[in-house]
């Protein structure tokens, strides 16, 4: 008989987060401000799959300043992880909504600009394609792939807080890795 290994994900800190839900709506900023801690990486992450990464950082503050004001229609405090998922994805679809002024798409560069965008190195071009190559694999595959690669979380840490099954997650992480190597493994190809 094989051994399966088996990871159980902590009920306590399901629990916690129960009650710093419960806390943050009654208006304890310290509470929400580790829920901010303990989510900012799926946060992170799912933008990461979705927007120019320029935008990330900023779109992350955006989502948790909505949350913090939309929290009293959470209604089930169990569920914050997937309602945040939702409010997530619904604010990268609102960012390709909004229309970019022309200004700031001809905006001048100097040249200490020009010579440090040239001066990307290897690495940082590298990581660009894969995160490109990530974001081009279908839906179910990008949001777990970038939290996992990018934002270093477990598979039972990406299922608590996406509100996913552990079961899920893992069959979309190794399908999506699976893809993943597909595709970097035609550009290479191509490039050759």
């Amino acid at each position: 008989m094989e051994r399966q290994a088996v990871t159980v994900w902590p009920v306590t800190e399901s629990r916690q987060d129960d009650s710093l839900v419960t806390a943050a709506r009654g208006g304890d900023r310290a509470a929400f401000g580790r829920l901010y801690h303990h989510y900012a990486r799926m946060v992170h992450g799912i933008l990461l799959a979705r927007v120019p990464p320029r935008e990330v950082d900023d779109l992350v503050q955006e989502v948790f300043l909505l949350a913090l004001r939309q929290l009293h229609a959470l209604r089930d405090v169990s569920r914050f992880g997937a309602w945040l998922g939702t409010i997530t994805r619904n604010r990268a679809n609102d960012y390709f909504r909004k229309s970019i002024p022309d200004a700031m798409v001809t905006e001048p560069v100097s040249e200490n600009q020009a010579e440090s965008r040239t001066a990307n190195n290897a690495a940082e071009q590298e990581a660009a394609v894969i995160l490109a190559v990530v974001r081009a694999l279908p839906e179910p595959y990008r949001e777990p792939l970038i939290l996992r690669l990018v934002e270093g979380m477990t598979g039972p840490e990406i299922a608590a807080r996406t509100g996913l099954t552990h079961g899920s997650v893992r069959v979309n992480l190794y399908r999506g890795m699976q893809l993943l190597r597909e595709k970097l493994g035609e550009s290479a190809k191509g490039a050759s």
